[in-house]
């Protein structure tokens, strides 16, 4: 079976990622201009390959909870199995609240 972390989600899964990941972007201090930076950044990104982990993946994990609770059951399943899928523990991803 080929690596699911690698394979884009369906567009519903990826849109939901990507405002997730906007709202929490918008929530924090932008001072530096270190908001507007990431904002561009995943812009225009596209629903192709890793790029739905790499939406989570750009942020520490007080701020992957804060991207997670946004998202709906589908979008935390799809993410779940391309967390475990990566390597990591199972245990790891209820931690999450996957």
């Amino acid at each position: 079976m080929k690596d699911i972390y690698y394979i884009a989600p369906d567009d519903a899964s990826f849109n939901d990622m990507k405002q997730a990941a906007e709202t929490v972007w918008r929530s924090m201090d932008n001072t530096y201009g270190y908001v507007d930076e990431k904002l561009n950044r995943i812009k225009d990104i596209q629903n192709i390959s890793d790029n739905f982990m790499y939406l989570l993946g750009m942020f520490d994990t007080d701020n992957q909870l804060k991207v997670i609770s946004l998202l709906n059951d589908v979008t935390k399943a799809g993410l779940r199995a391309r967390m475990i899928s990566g390597g990591n523990d199972e245990h790891y991803c209820d931690l999450l609240g996957l």
